[in-house]
């Protein structure tokens, strides 16, 4: 008996100890299908930066009819990949995101126009069709044609918006002028499809001076006051901006992990180190650290939107440094 108690008291410890070392569960919702646009999370992932945490991180890509803010409000991720502008209008409208990091630096966003459409400038996009993403992705653009003075109801003087879906045929059969486009991904889509570089007129967000955060990590005001999630995302962060940077080192590894990752078998070996080269350029100089003149420079942005502005307010408590500050240093 003694020695039947001592091997079920040691069979419940080593239990015990299994259970203390049981890595966290945590989950994180994409903005968009598996690509190197993601290629830091999965590369987290498969070189084992999370595990060294103590995680155990699933990734769930995102598609056309997901959007992270309502995946987030149903309790579906712990953490989202999202815009700034749909994450700071879900805000205002009451759902409390917060932005925990920002491993984006800069904006990949462009209207890509054709030059035979009598686009040469932004003089010209008076009477032309445009065609803009939603789902949260029309924010920059209103607040762009706010700036321009551009109706975007389709009214004398102003453009007409096309919903365009996530792909680029309305630019290839001439039924936009312009389309939106991403530096990493639809602009070479447009290049396949055989228009050239010289054929093209293109306008990044960035230099027209309305640029807003991108690809951002987020989460709901209550998770981050769970007990013990402060911890967590300290952890995840860490482990995510390594996966950034060794994907910014070693662009092509990390499309092919990406590659490895991708269930729809969709992307192509090319276009995925094509676009993980363009990534790399926007993630570059970033730390993980909302930087607050970016911050400030989005906010403002979007307060611009004239009669429709995408916020009617500066909005408070919508980022926080408390978790890359303890995760970066």
């Amino acid at each position: 008996m003694k020695v039947l108690s001592k091997w079920v008291g040691a069979a419940a410890l080593g239990a015990m100890s299994t259970m203390a070392q049981a890595a966290d569960d945590l989950t994180l919702q994409l903005k968009w299908v598996t690509q190197a646009q993601f290629a830091g999370y999965y590369v987290a992932l498969d070189k084992g930066f999370y595990s060294d945490e103590d995680l155990n991180v699933t990734i769930k890509p995102g598609g056309p009819d997901i959007a992270p803010t309502q995946v987030l409000a149903g309790g579906g991720a712990d953490v989202s990949v999202d815009w700034m502008p749909a994450a700071l209008a879900a805000r205002e409208k009451g759902l409390p995101m917060v932005n925990i990091a920002q491993p984006f630096k800069s904006s990949g966003m462009m209207l890509t126009c054709r030059k035979d459409a009598g686009i040469s400038s932004t003089d010209d996009f008076a009477g032309k069709t445009l065609g803009v993403w939603f789902f949260g992705n029309e924010f920059p653009f209103l607040s762009w044609m706010s700036k321009l003075g551009l109706a975007t109801d389709g009214s004398d003087g102003g453009v007409t918006v096309l919903k365009q879906g996530f792909n680029v045929d309305p630019l290839l059969q001439k039924q936009a002028a312009c389309v939106s486009t991403m530096t990493y991904n639809e602009y070479w889509q447009v290049i396949d499809a055989g228009l050239s570089p010289d054929d093209l007129m293109v306008f990044k967000y960035e230099d027209q001076g309305v640029a807003t955060l991108e690809d951002g990590l987020y989460v709901l005001e209550d998770k981050l006051a769970e007990e013990g999630m402060e911890d967590k995302l300290v952890r995840f962060v860490r482990a995510s901006m390594k996966g950034w940077k060794y994907a910014e080192a070693n662009p092509d590894e990390a499309a092919e992990i990406v590659l490895d990752n991708d269930a729809s078998g969709a992307q192509t070996e090319e276009h995925q180190k094509r676009m993980m080269g363009e990534i790399a350029k926007l993630t570059a100089g970033s730390n993980g650290a909302l930087v607050e003149a970016d911050y400030e420079r989005t906010v403002q942005s979007l307060l611009s939107g004239g009669s429709d502005p995408v916020i009617t307010k500066a909005p408070e408590g919508a980022w926080t440094h408390a978790i890359t500050d303890k995760a970066l240093n």
